[in-house]
């Protein structure tokens, strides 16, 4: 595999990875929101990425505002 086709093939995953976890933060805080029961304050985010075939873990944590900070 070529560095162009690998840079593209990982590009596409990200972008997929990106686009499909937004969508389901969004979804998830808007129904907490209509529920009752979304949290005031930030919220911590965490995700894990694993590659199978090269024991790969990688872990990205961050806080996510969701309007209700003072």
């Amino acid at each position: 595999m070529s560095d162009e086709d690998f840079n593209m093939s990982m590009r596409k995953f990200l972008k997929q990875v990106g686009v499909t976890s937004q969508q389901e933060i969004e979804t998830a805080i808007r129904k907490a929101r209509d529920a009752g029961t979304l949290p005031s304050g930030p919220l911590t985010a965490r995700m894990v990425l694993t590659i199978d075939g090269i024991d790969m873990t990688h872990t990205v944590e961050g806080k996510i505002k969701t309007g209700g900070e003072a």
